[in-house]
Protein backbone atom coordinates (compact mmCIF):
# COMPACT_ATOMS: atom_id res chain seq x y z
CA UNK A 1 0.00 0.00 0.00
CA UNK A 2 1.37 3.41 -0.94
CA UNK A 3 1.90 6.09 1.72
CA UNK A 4 -0.90 8.32 0.35
CA UNK A 5 -3.34 5.43 0.18
CA UNK A 6 -2.55 4.25 3.71
CA UNK A 7 -2.98 7.80 5.04
CA UNK A 8 -6.35 8.03 3.27
CA UNK A 9 -7.45 4.70 4.76
CA UNK A 10 -6.31 5.71 8.26
CA UNK A 11 -7.99 9.12 7.93
CA UNK A 12 -11.21 7.40 6.81
CA UNK A 13 -11.00 4.99 9.75
CA UNK A 14 -10.42 7.98 12.05
CA UNK A 15 -13.53 9.73 10.72
CA UNK A 16 -15.57 6.54 11.12
CA UNK A 17 -14.34 5.97 14.70
CA UNK A 18 -15.03 9.60 15.57
CA UNK A 19 -18.53 9.40 14.10
CA UNK A 20 -19.32 6.25 16.06
CA UNK A 21 -17.93 7.82 19.26
CA UNK A 22 -20.05 10.93 18.79
CA UNK A 23 -23.14 8.80 18.12
CA UNK A 24 -22.53 6.62 21.17
CA UNK A 25 -22.16 9.77 23.26
CA UNK A 26 -25.52 11.00 21.97
CA UNK A 27 -27.14 7.68 22.87
CA UNK A 28 -25.55 7.91 26.34
CA UNK A 29 -27.03 11.38 26.74
CA UNK A 30 -30.47 10.02 25.81
CA UNK A 31 -30.04 7.31 28.45
CA UNK A 32 -29.27 10.06 30.99
CA UNK A 33 -32.48 11.87 30.05
CA UNK A 34 -34.49 8.64 30.30
CA UNK A 35 -32.91 8.01 33.69
CA UNK A 36 -34.05 11.45 34.85
CA UNK A 37 -37.58 10.56 33.77
CA UNK A 38 -37.46 7.24 35.63
CA UNK A 39 -36.19 8.84 38.85
CA UNK A 40 -38.73 11.68 38.67
CA UNK A 41 -41.54 9.24 37.97
CA UNK A 42 -40.46 7.15 40.96
CA UNK A 43 -40.33 10.21 43.25
CA UNK A 44 -43.77 11.46 42.17
CA UNK A 45 -45.38 8.00 42.21
CA UNK A 46 -43.89 7.24 45.62
CA UNK A 47 -44.73 10.62 47.18
CA UNK A 48 -48.18 11.30 45.76
CA UNK A 49 -49.67 7.89 45.01
CA UNK A 50 -47.65 5.73 47.43
CA UNK A 51 -46.92 3.45 44.45
CA UNK A 52 -43.17 3.52 43.78
CA UNK A 53 -41.73 2.36 40.48
CA UNK A 54 -40.69 -1.20 41.26
CA UNK A 55 -37.23 -1.78 39.89
CA UNK A 56 -36.15 1.87 39.93
CA UNK A 57 -32.93 0.98 41.74
CA UNK A 58 -32.11 -1.75 39.22
CA UNK A 59 -32.84 0.58 36.29
CA UNK A 60 -30.53 3.23 37.76
CA UNK A 61 -27.72 0.72 38.32
CA UNK A 62 -28.16 -0.75 34.83
CA UNK A 63 -28.25 2.71 33.24
CA UNK A 64 -25.13 3.98 34.98
CA UNK A 65 -22.97 1.32 33.33
CA UNK A 66 -24.56 2.08 29.97
CA UNK A 67 -23.98 5.81 30.36
CA UNK A 68 -20.31 5.45 31.31
CA UNK A 69 -19.40 3.06 28.53
CA UNK A 70 -21.49 4.77 25.85
CA UNK A 71 -19.81 8.11 26.55
CA UNK A 72 -16.26 6.87 27.17
CA UNK A 73 -15.14 6.70 23.50
CA UNK A 74 -16.09 10.33 22.91
CA UNK A 75 -14.30 11.37 26.09
CA UNK A 76 -11.18 9.61 24.76
CA UNK A 77 -11.68 11.24 21.35
CA UNK A 78 -11.65 14.79 22.71
CA UNK A 79 -8.92 14.15 25.32
CA UNK A 80 -11.17 14.78 28.31
CA UNK A 81 -10.12 11.79 30.39
CA UNK A 82 -9.50 12.57 34.03
CA UNK A 83 -5.73 12.50 34.35
CA UNK A 84 -2.89 14.71 35.39
CA UNK A 85 -1.55 16.54 32.34
CA UNK A 86 0.28 19.23 34.32
CA UNK A 87 3.69 17.71 33.65
CA UNK A 88 2.97 17.24 29.95
CA UNK A 89 1.64 20.78 29.64
CA UNK A 90 4.82 22.26 31.10
CA UNK A 91 6.95 19.86 29.09
CA UNK A 92 5.12 20.70 25.85
CA UNK A 93 6.19 24.33 25.88
CA UNK A 94 9.88 23.63 26.48
CA UNK A 95 10.43 20.21 24.92
CA UNK A 96 7.74 19.49 22.32
CA UNK A 97 9.42 16.34 20.94
CA UNK A 98 9.70 14.79 24.41
CA UNK A 99 6.11 15.85 25.14
CA UNK A 100 4.86 14.18 21.95
CA UNK A 101 6.86 11.02 22.65
CA UNK A 102 5.47 10.68 26.19
CA UNK A 103 1.92 11.37 24.96
CA UNK A 104 2.30 8.63 22.33
CA UNK A 105 3.58 6.19 24.97
CA UNK A 106 0.60 7.02 27.21
CA UNK A 107 -1.80 6.52 24.27
CA UNK A 108 -0.11 3.21 23.42
CA UNK A 109 -0.42 1.93 27.00
CA UNK A 110 -4.05 3.13 27.09
CA UNK A 111 -4.77 1.24 23.85
CA UNK A 112 -3.25 -1.91 25.36
CA UNK A 113 -5.39 -1.62 28.50
CA UNK A 114 -8.58 -1.03 26.51
CA UNK A 115 -7.75 -4.02 24.32
CA UNK A 116 -7.25 -6.17 27.43
CA UNK A 117 -10.63 -5.01 28.78
CA UNK A 118 -12.30 -5.92 25.48
CA UNK A 119 -10.61 -9.33 25.44
CA UNK A 120 -11.57 -9.99 29.07
CA UNK A 121 -15.23 -9.01 28.67
CA UNK A 122 -15.87 -10.93 25.42
CA UNK A 123 -16.20 -14.40 27.06
CA UNK A 124 -18.55 -12.92 29.66
CA UNK A 125 -20.70 -11.45 26.89
CA UNK A 126 -20.83 -14.79 25.05
CA UNK A 127 -21.72 -16.63 28.27
CA UNK A 128 -24.47 -14.17 29.17
CA UNK A 129 -25.88 -14.35 25.65
CA UNK A 130 -25.93 -18.17 25.68
CA UNK A 131 -27.26 -18.64 29.23
CA UNK A 132 -29.77 -15.78 29.02
CA UNK A 133 -28.65 -14.73 32.50
CA UNK A 134 -30.55 -11.73 33.82
CA UNK A 135 -30.11 -8.96 36.33
CA UNK A 136 -32.69 -7.88 38.91
CA UNK A 137 -35.41 -9.40 41.03
CA UNK A 138 -37.79 -11.86 39.35
CA UNK A 139 -41.32 -10.55 39.46
CA UNK A 140 -40.15 -6.99 40.10
CA UNK A 141 -37.66 -6.07 37.40
CA UNK A 142 -35.32 -8.16 35.28
CA UNK A 143 -33.10 -7.35 32.33
CA UNK A 144 -30.61 -9.47 30.43
CA UNK A 145 -26.91 -8.98 31.20
CA UNK A 146 -25.65 -9.39 27.65
CA UNK A 147 -26.46 -5.83 26.41
CA UNK A 148 -24.31 -4.38 29.19
CA UNK A 149 -21.44 -6.77 28.44
CA UNK A 150 -21.72 -6.00 24.72
CA UNK A 151 -21.69 -2.26 25.42
CA UNK A 152 -18.55 -2.62 27.55
CA UNK A 153 -16.86 -4.72 24.84
CA UNK A 154 -17.72 -2.34 22.00
CA UNK A 155 -16.77 0.71 24.05
CA UNK A 156 -13.39 -0.71 25.06
CA UNK A 157 -12.69 -1.81 21.48
CA UNK A 158 -13.58 1.61 20.10
CA UNK A 159 -11.45 3.34 22.75
CA UNK A 160 -8.53 1.08 21.81
CA UNK A 161 -8.99 1.99 18.13
CA UNK A 162 -9.11 5.71 18.93
CA UNK A 163 -5.96 5.47 21.07
CA UNK A 164 -4.19 3.55 18.29
CA UNK A 165 -5.25 6.18 15.75
CA UNK A 166 -3.87 8.90 18.02
CA UNK A 167 -0.53 7.08 18.06
CA UNK A 168 -0.46 6.31 14.32
CA UNK A 169 -1.65 9.74 13.23
CA UNK A 170 0.74 11.50 15.60
CA UNK A 171 -1.77 13.76 17.30
CA UNK A 172 0.83 16.52 17.30
CA UNK A 173 0.89 16.61 13.48
CA UNK A 174 -2.59 15.47 12.56
CA UNK A 175 -5.70 16.47 14.45
CA UNK A 176 -8.46 13.90 14.74
CA UNK A 177 -11.87 15.00 13.52
CA UNK A 178 -13.22 17.32 16.19
CA UNK A 179 -16.59 18.93 16.49
CA UNK A 180 -16.33 22.49 17.83
CA UNK A 181 -17.81 22.66 21.31
CA UNK A 182 -18.15 26.42 21.43
CA UNK A 183 -18.46 29.11 18.80
CA UNK A 184 -15.17 30.82 18.16
CA UNK A 185 -15.31 34.46 19.16
CA UNK A 186 -13.96 37.02 16.72
CA UNK A 187 -11.13 38.87 18.53
CA UNK A 188 -11.74 42.09 16.55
Amino acid sequence: MKNGTSKTVITGLSKLANGIAISANAVGTIVVLLLVLVVNYDVVARGIFNKPFLGAVEVVQFSMVLIVFLQLPDVVRVDRLTRSDGFLTVLGDRYPRTHNFIRRVINTVSAIFMTLIAIAIWPEFVEMLETRDYYGIPGVFTAPWWPIKLTIFLSAALCAIIFILKVVLKADNFELVRVPEHEEEDPS
